[in-house]
């Protein structure tokens, strides 16, 4: 690159002035009515009236000289008014006529005339995306928009390089190979070309990410010259292990090897007990079957052990060999004489008829008193015909969320059933099989679905007023019933 040249005149142009000046020396004598220099018109193209300055920064002016032409599309518009050099950068000051309208991103260029013309300077919009600002008063164009012609120098010496030994006859050497390389190849040559215009493509739209994984590697290489040192420790920390491995080569060869052959060895025995595998297998499905039906039951099984023969919730009423029990007993009067004393049978319900065959009759409990029947009746006095049993209880397919018997069952008021999942309420029941156990106004052994809860006035109160249950303490825990 070439700095900025002096502001030297052509050879033409101080010929000329020698010249001039020669003649006016000549005619001064005479007297003749030349005009005056002052009269002569400036050279280039100065704006007639008040103009624009525009700086234009170029990396060689060659030999431009101020007061030099500026053209818009070969149209003088102004002229050169200072250069000056800033660093290794010339800024060439130029003058504009007012009239003159170009976009604020133009470009500008040193050109000649003619082969041995002068320089001038030529001012243009850019060939593509032009601003809609314009270039005003103090504007300047930079490096990026500016560039200059070449000299004629430049093209003798790039010829001359050319023909004297510059390589003509090895670019025909080069024309004549390519020539007989390709001949008869040219599909070939032609599918090559639009595979790697296909790669160019491809890398033009990946470019971004090329870019972005250059930058990457260069951080890598950047942190791994800061951790040159540790690297270098890690390599050497290397050395001894890198040394033990090869000394044991051997014992790792025979090892991989041995491990090799167990492997042969272990499938020819998982192929040989493949049959009685799959058959111990099938033979421990009913097993597991029945540990998964009594998945809820078994961990209150284990439970229970722990505390046998309490149940666990009285555990921590048991201080050392004594128990704590505490028990609410509601002694009602009337309830224990109707007992005692022969009570006439309830009226009979109009709409019941004569007991149905296959309906459940509830147990009798021994000693005093019997369970009731659904509708209050008993086993051993006479009792009124109530409806069947399945009348008395909700349809397990489609169970509600709560269920009231009907009038007709004569059951508790109060007595309902709740969906599964309800909260249980107080004093009531929750059942945690299927089956309903002895201490309702249910007879025992009732089918209801898992998880249904029983209102209080379902639970038989423990006081002998309906139904008595004679036993020791274990029978009474085993009851069920909650209070």
């Amino acid at each position: 690159m070439s700095g900025p040249r002096t502001a030297t005149p052509p050879v033409g142009a101080r010929v000329r002035r020698a010249l001039a000046g020669a003649v006016a020396v000549l005619l001064l004598p005479t007297g003749c009515g030349l005009p005056e220099l002052a009269d002569l018109p400036l050279p280039g193209g100065a704006p007639a009236g008040d103009g624009y300055t525009v700086t234009a920064e170029f990396t060689d002016v060659l030999d431009l000289v101020p007061q030099a032409a500026v053209k818009v599309d070969d149209v003088t518009v102004g002229s050169v008014e200072k250069i000056s050099l800033a660093g290794w950068t010339a800024r060439v000051r130029l003058r504009l006529d007012r009239a003159v309208t170009l976009p604020a991103n133009a470009t500008a260029a040193v050109r000649q005339s003619s082969l041995l013309g002068e320089k001038y300077v030529t001012v243009a919009a850019p060939p593509t995306g032009a601003a809609s600002e314009r270039l005003g008063d103090g504007d300047v164009i930079p490096l990026s928009r500016t560039r200059r012609g070449a000299e004629v120098e430049e093209v003798l010496a790039a010829l001359g390089l050319l023909l004297n030994g510059g390589g003509l006859a090895q670019v025909r050497t080069i024309t004549t190979e390519l020539g007989q390389a390709l001949d008869g190849r040219e599909p070939a040559v032609r599918d090559a070309l639009r595979q790697l215009d296909t790669f160019v493509g491809g890398l033009e739209r990946q470019k971004a990410d090329l870019v972005r994984a250059i930058d990457a590697l260069d951080r890598l290489t950047d942190r791994l010259g800061r951790q040159r040192e540790i690297v270098g420790e890690a390599l050497d920390s290397l050395a001894p292990g890198l040394t033990v491995l090869a000394d044991q080569r051997a014992q790792l060869t025979d090892a991989l090897t041995a491990l090799g052959e167990l492997g042969r060895v272990g499938s020819r025995v998982v192929t040989r007990s493949r049959d009685d595998t799959l058959a111990s297998v099938r033979a421990l499905q009913p097993i597991l079957e029945q540990l998964a039906r009594a998945g809820d039951d078994l961990p209150k099984s284990l439970d229970f052990m722990l505390s046998f023969p309490f149940p666990p919730n009285v555990t921590g009423a048991i201080v050392g060999d004594f128990v704590n029990l505490a028990i609410t007993a509601d002694l009602d009067a009337a309830g224990i004489l109707a007992n005692l004393v022969a009570a006439a049978p309830p009226p009979a319900h109009p709409s019941t008829g004569p007991a149905t065959p296959g309906r459940t009759k509830p147990p009798s409990a021994g000693g005093g008193g019997t369970r009731p029947r659904p509708g209050g009746g008993t086993g051993d006095r006479p009792a009124t015909p109530l409806p069947p049993l399945a009348e008395c209880l909700p349809d397990l397919d489609d169970f509600p969320a709560i269920w009231k018997p009907p009038v007709e069952c004569l059951l508790p008021k109060g007595c309902e059933l709740l969906k599964p999942g309800s909260p249980v309420p107080l004093g009531g029941l929750l059942l945690p099989k299927a089956l309903v156990p002895p201490g309702t106004v249910f007879p025992a052994g009732t089918e209801l679905l898992p998880g249904t809860v029983l209102t209080a006035p379902c639970i038989l109160p423990i006081t002998g007023a309906v139904d008595g249950l004679i036993g020791d303490l274990g029978d009474l825990l085993g009851t069920g019933v909650r209070e």
